[in-house]
Order: C-alpha cells, then structure tokens, then sequence
C-alpha cells in the first residue's frame, strides 16, 4: 500500500512538473510589443500576430502606434517595439543593417515575398485583349486604347496624387519614354480617391486605362492589373540625380526599384522569443494575397482587428504554413 501510495506521489510530482515545463514553454516570450504601422496592409498584419502570437504561443501582446522611420530609430536605440511586423527598409536600408551587425536588431522574414512594387499598369481584359502590349513603349504605341476625355485623339497616362513623391517620377518618366510625343497627356488625377475612381471607372466600361499604380493595396485586389515592363533596370544613381528630383532637364527611362519589405525585431526579443521567433521567420505572403484581403477589407468598411480575424478563418491554408500544427491547433481553438 505504501509503495503504491509513494507511485502515485510521484506521478503526480512528475505530472506537475511537466505541466509546469510545458506552461513555461507557452508562456516563455513573454510581453512583446508589436508595432500597429498606420497605413492599411501593416495595421491588418499586426493584428494577424497579435492573435497568432498570443493564442498560438502564450505571449503577452501590445500593440503601440508606428511609423517607419520613428519605429525602426526607436527599436534601434531604445530596444522599443520589439517587432515591426512591415517595415520597408529601402529609406534606412544602411542604417538598419548596421544596426543589424551591431547586435541591435534582426531581420526576421521577408513580410512581403515580392517586395513593395511600383510602375504603370493597364487593366488585365485591355492585356489580355492586346498580348503584344507588355511595356510602357508597347502601350505608348497605342493611344487609341487610352483615349483622353478631352480629346479622343490623344492618350491620357493617370499620374500618381498631387503631393506624393510618385507625382514626380511619374511626371520625369511621362517625358523619358517621350509620351507627348506619342500622343499623350499626362492627367493629375488630384489625389488617392481620384485615382482609385478613374481604374473603378474604366473597369465598369471596360475602357482602356494606363498609369502608375503600386501593390500591395485594395485596389488591385478588386481590379485585375497588370504591371507594365520598363524596358530597363533600375538605375539609382541616374533615379537619385534626376528621376525622383522635381523638374529635372534630361530624364532617361527607368524603373521603380522593389521595395524590400521585412519584419525587423530587437535583438533582445529574437533571443527570448522561443518558438515564436521561427513563426516570424516564417511568416510571409504574396501581394495578390494581400490585395485580396484589402480589398475585402474596404469594401467591408472593416477595421485592422476585423480583417485579422477574417483572415486566420478563411485562409487556414496559408497561415498554417507558418507554424506548428501544434500552434495552428491553438489560434483556432482561440478563434472559436
């Protein structure tokens, strides 16, 4: 009786402790900081780990305002937030990767596989009705199929917001390729709003539609584009010296560099992260799948919590990818 009642003691010792490993493992991230960037795709991404985070790995999870630049010098120099799960680093790429050989930050995934993108696009009917039209040059030979409201005999290229940097780029590579020559007029489309309707407007007649357009957004993922070859590499030198600098006298064509999109974190949270360091390694997606979202977003008026939840519910095939099945089992426990 005595030997069985000591067996029983010491299941029950071994069950504890056990128990107790297993909680600390959960729980051994502990509190970490998220920054909830303010622009579209970044906030919903934050919200994504904020669940994934705290229901898959027991982590006490804040999420604080951000912006680039403020949130990558504060992770550099005061080791806060922890994460910035959509950071793009092109503006501060020499800065962050010496922070990185300094021991003060690490780059964790790619958040965005392919990179922010930039360039003219024309709608996906107008590309596939007209396979030969694959570069600016191509399209710039067709001003018939971009007519101007104003005059039909003339082109129009939709030019990015008044107040945007793209506004000059666009602007610079509108008189590179020689548009006006060609037959075309640069239209100011006013601002984001104005530009979203003429690509709403077109597809709802599926008219012809040419201009400079980026992803990941919304728009794209309601409208089927299709970006536009420029003919050439990105040149930087000549992109610095004249193509983004107002007014320049001597454009020459040239292409919008990939913007390079990854999630940085502190050092100090990489080294206590556990298990939840690999899910920020491996966390990343294409930007069709992050239009889609967007756009389901807008046109559900849905805020960054709401498209996180929709999200984990209805895209189990890809997220999953990113953890353990172990983990998975728990955000949708969670989410239930």
């Amino acid at each position: 009786m005595k030997k069985l009642l000591a067996s029983t003691v010491l299941a029950a010792g071994l069950m504890g402790f056990a128990g107790a490993a297993q909680a600390a493992s959960h729980s051994e991230c502990g509190r970490v900081t998220v920054a909830n960037m303010n622009w579209q795709s970044a906030e919903v991404l934050a919200q994504i780990d904020k669940i994934i985070l705290a229901e898959g790995y027991g982590c006490e999870v804040e999420l604080v305002p951000g912006d680039t630049m403020p949130t990558l010098t504060s992770m550099t120099e005061k080791k806060e937030p922890d994460v910035a799960p959509e950071a793009w680093i092109n503006s501060m790429r020499d800065v962050l990767d010496k922070a990185v050989e300094e021991g003060k930050l690490v780059y964790a995934s790619e958040s965005l596989s392919e990179g922010g993108v930039e360039g003219w696009w024309i709608p996906k009917y107008l590309a596939d009705a007209n396979p030969d039209i694959k570069s600016i040059n191509d399209a710039l030979a067709r001003p018939d199929l971009f007519p101007d409201p104003e005059d039909p005999a003339k082109g129009v290229v939709h030019n990015c917001p008044a107040g945007w940097n793209c506004q000059i780029t666009t602007g610079n590579l509108f008189t590179a390729y020689g548009a006006e020559d060609k037959g075309f007029r640069l239209l100011d489309t006013g601002s984001a709003a104005g530009l979203d309707g003429s690509i709403a407007k077109a597809y709802s007649r599926e008219e012809g539609w040419l201009g400079y357009y980026w992803a990941p957004t919304s728009i794209l993922g309601k409208y089927e584009m299709v970006k536009l070859d420029h003919g050439v590499e990105h040149d930087k030198e000549h992109w610095e010296a004249c193509t983004a600098v107002l007014d320049c006298a001597d454009p020459k064509p040239n292409a919008w560099a990939k913007s390079e999109v990854y999630t940085v974190v502190t050092k100090d949270f990489a080294d206590r992260a556990g298990p939840a360091m690999d899910y920020l390694k491996a966390r990343s997606w294409e930007n069709q799948t992050v239009n889609v979202l967007l756009a389901w977003m807008t046109d559900n008026q849905a805020t960054g919590e709401e498209g996180a939840e929709y999200f984990i519910k209805n895209n189990e095939d890809i997220w999953t990818e990113w953890v353990s099945d172990e983990v998975a089992a728990k955000v949708k426990k969670g989410m239930m």
